[in-house]
């Protein structure tokens, strides 16, 4: 008999999971308040970038797993995932490729490569996950392997989950601040512009004050952006005419019109990403995977990868 496993969250880390349950043989289901477009997750860049996730000792090898898988569904156009090359600029001292740039080809650019706005920089080419194609594909796979979501569910602790399940995953992102809960987690909010499809061959990021990036994509390109400590998902006018006013300064254009604007909540914690298996008041097994920060993406398969090692154990 197939051993029941029920996931909280439908951004990428839960869909990912679930993904990986039902293809090895678990019964699967998520349930979640937010699916698709409503999702943090969709609000995403989607780049594979380790941002705003701390430094643990088990976020470069997640992240290589995840390099690894995306290296591979590149090679699918359905999936949503391409490579592009990614130019990182500081505007203060000089940069260094930091630590999770090192298995990777990287070089330094050039005195004509870098903006005036910045001091110095590298390339180095990356994942570009397209979050609306890809948020779909993982479904498709998903239901394909006859796992199901569920969404507008709202619970007040995971205790709530029907007792049926074997297994709880635990993928609330900033949710499990109140599900678990976990003191540790704080929203850190991101507002984006997205416009127009822009002629740019390759994806800037600049994490000093302010923060700066320009993303594009197949028929659009996304613009930050912002990095705040804040639960507020409403959109601020006068942030998107800075991200954008900022954007256009840097790169030397005039933008495409504005497409639409988005603000997701990152989750961070302060004592890092938790992939831990546990157990509920009741006694029921949970596996923690959450407080990814800026790197949902980035680190979902190799997590993923984490969380159905600790189911089978």
């Amino acid at each position: 008999m197939k051993r029941r496993v029920t996931i909280v969250g439908a951004g990428v880390s839960g869909l990912t999971c679930a993904v990986l349950f039902a293809e090895n043989g678990f019964e699967t289901s998520i349930l979640a308040e937010q699916i698709g477009d409503a999702t943090n997750s969709a609000a995403a860049a989607a780049i594979w970038y380790p941002y705003d996730v701390g430094s643990g000792t088990e976020i470069l090898p997640w992240a290589l797993i995840s390099y690894g898988r995306f290296l591979e569904l590149a090679r699918a156009p359905e999936s949503g995932v391409s490579l592009i090359e990614l130019r990182v600029f500081s505007r203060l001292a000089p940069i260094a490729p930091p630590d999770w740039a090192r298995p990777f080809a990287t070089r330094p650019l050039e005195a004509g490569e870098i903006p005036a706005a910045f001091r110095s920089g590298f390339s180095i080419h990356v994942p570009l996950i397209e979050t609306a194609n890809y948020l779909e594909y993982l479904k498709s796979r998903l239901t394909n392997a006859g796992g199901r979501i569920t969404g507008a569910i709202r619970f007040n602790k995971l205790e709530e989950i029907d007792r049926q399940s074997d297994l709880i995953v635990n993928c609330a992102g900033i949710g499990a601040r109140d599900l678990v809960p976990d003191r540790e987690m704080e929203p850190h909010r991101g507002q984006v512009a997205i416009v127009g499809k822009l002629d740019l061959p390759y994806a800037v990021v600049c994490d000093d004050p302010p923060l700066m990036y320009a993303i594009p994509r197949s028929g659009d390109c996304v613009f930050g952006g912002t990095n705040d400590v804040s639960d507020d998902r409403a959109i601020d006018p006068l942030t998107t005419a800075r991200i954008v006013a900022e954007c256009e300064r840097v790169l030397g254009i005039a933008a495409p019109p504005l497409v639409r604007e988005r603000v997701g909540l990152r989750p961070g914690r302060r004592a890092g990403v938790r992939v831990a298996a546990g157990r509920l008041f009741d006694g029921r097994a949970v596996v923690h995977n959450y407080g990814h920060g800026g790197a949902g993406f980035t680190l979902s398969w190799g997590c993923a990868q984490t969380v159905l090692e600790l189911a089978r154990e």
